[in-house]
């Protein structure tokens, strides 16, 4: 399959290419549609080579004609094809019914839905609905996409999984949870967004062979966050570098009690980079955290005069992880946002934050949705029905970039445009991995004067790291697991 392109389109934005292609560029419709058959063919046998059993599920519009062009031609390699339709065919217009006609010539049947109709099915393929959904269905629909998901067998979706906004990645009311998607021109934003990730499984990628910049005629919405960034961004130091050239990070935080917290942050800048890290927390932590990780610097501060001389010192500054919310945290926060220096705010510090708002341009805020919905006055579901304009209102309303935490982790600087990580797996749910992920961001933060690009690469380093770590299971990752992988992340060009 061709790669996957940067950017993240809108329905509507996908629909404007489409219309380019074939209004400006000439390209026919049923060219495009033919295309997208060959596409989905090709990522068919090439997941599934061994399938010898095929159902193809379609629907009333064009992408029950993509799914006609497919059995067409996966028909012509002597696979057992079942195409079952969800709609009157004798209502089928333009393209769409085009494709049928063209499968029924070959030699197809095509059959109405039936109970046990996908029973002998190996492979499903996922041809109802397109881009174009925008309602909820119907109680018999419903009652259909269930029973797909019911089926057991692998599920590959043509363009989006039907039931899912492309847009928002909001359920219909149901929707196919596939194991590979292939999405046609553009990648679709609801992938990443909402319960998107919970239904797209693998994101496969075809342009229908568009030609060579096509797809700049419609700016996307989002960008996806790539390696070569990351290599660009950390490019291979120096032969005659020194740690004084790393950049120096303090770490502020671990309340009694909460002493993990701001060890991790502070080991995971140093496996990010940074040349000096010191951490600066409750006196009675100095014992445990410096035994546990001898190359930090540790201080113990019992107000925020003993800290005001360790800002000065420090590149970059990273407040939260552990530090409660006490009035030893607050006086901490207080006296750290006096600072211009770029700083990385988490955890209990955004908690504070929230209660007495301001904004700066020199920080990255890391919320996951809980902190997100207190800093909006918001709640965590409505952040999570609409994460990328919760992101741009946060960033709107305390400046700075905005580093939204979960399942396609958002990250958002002003009016730019916003960048999505399409890594990172569920067992990153678990405590700790936003410390390591402040940390990480605030080591690399302390390595380039470009404070939104080492947010992004940050949280790519970070999801990197915890796909790696995850090969052995991800139920049961630790956030100290990815300590191993992380310098390997950083390192993109030394890798290979």
């Amino acid at each position: 399959m061709k790669p996957l392109p940067l950017a993240v389109h809108t329905a509507a934005q996908v629909r404007a290419l489409d219309r380019h292609a074939i209004d400006h560029l000439h390209i026919p419709s049923y060219t495009l549609m033919t295309q997208a058959g060959e596409a989905a063919a090709v990522a068919l046998r090439s997941c599934w080579p061994s399938k010898q059993r095929i159902a193809v599920v379609c629907g009333p519009g064009n992408n029950g004609g993509d799914g006609y062009v497919l059995a067409r031609l996966v028909q012509a390699m002597r696979v057992d094809v079942t195409v079952v339709s969800l709609s009157d065919t004798a209502q089928l217009r333009g393209d769409a019914k085009r494709a049928h006609d063209d499968f029924i010539a070959s030699g197809g049947v095509v059959r109405p839905w039936s109970d046990g109709c996908l029973a002998n099915a190996e492979v499903i393929v996922d041809a109802i609905f397109g881009t174009g959904l925008s309602r909820p269905l119907d109680a018999v629909m419903i009652e259909r996409i269930n029973a797909i998901n019911d089926c057991g067998a692998p599920v590959l979706s043509l363009d989006i999984p039907s039931g899912l906004d492309s847009d928002s990645g909001a359920v219909w009311g149901a929707a196919i949870v596939a194991e590979r998607t292939l999405s046609f021109i553009g990648l679709k934003l609801g992938f990443y967004l909402g319960e998107g990730p919970n239904h797209t499984g693998i994101v496969l990628f075809d342009d229908l062979d568009l030609p060579a910049g096509a797809a700049d005629f419609v700016p996307p919405s989002a960008l996806r966050i790539d390696e070569d960034f990351v290599a660009h961004l950390l490019p291979r130091r120096r032969r005659t570098a020194h740690k004084g050239q790393q950049g120096s990070v303090l770490v502020i935080g671990g309340g009694l009690g909460m002493a993990g917290a701001a060890r991790m942050a502070g080991e995971a800048a140093l496996r990010a980079g940074a040349g000096l890290v010191t951490v600066a927390t409750w006196p009675e932590n100095v014992a445990s955290i410096t035994a546990s990780r001898p190359e930090l610097m540790c201080r113990g501060v019992e107000g925020a005069s003993e800290l005001a001389a360790m800002i000065e010192r420090a590149d970059v500054l990273a407040i939260g992880p552990g530090l409660g919310q006490s009035d030893w945290g607050r006086a901490l926060l207080d006296i750290t946002l006096e600072s211009d220096k770029p700083t990385v705010i988490d955890a209990d510090a955004l908690n504070l934050l929230a209660h007495a708002p301001c904004s700066n341009a020199n920080w990255i805020l890391t919320p996951h949705p809980g902190e997100a919905g207190r800093l909006l006055g918001i709640g965590t579901a409505d952040v999570q029905r609409n994460r990328l304009q919760s992101a741009r209102e946060i960033a709107k309303k305390f400046d700075g970039t905005v580093v939204l935490k979960g399942a396609g982790t958002l990250v958002v600087t002003g009016d730019s445009l916003p960048y999505i990580c399409d890594q990172g797996n569920p067992g990153m749910a678990s405590p700790g991995m936003g410390d390591v992920l402040t940390g990480v961001i605030a080591g690399i933060a302390a390595q380039t004067a470009d404070l939104p690009g080492a947010a992004r690469a940050g949280v790519l380093v970070h999801a990197m790291a915890g796909d790696m770590a995850a090969r052995r299971g991800e139920r049961g990752l630790l956030a100290t697991d990815l300590f191993g992988y992380l310098p390997t992340c950083v390192n993109p060009a030394q890798r290979f």
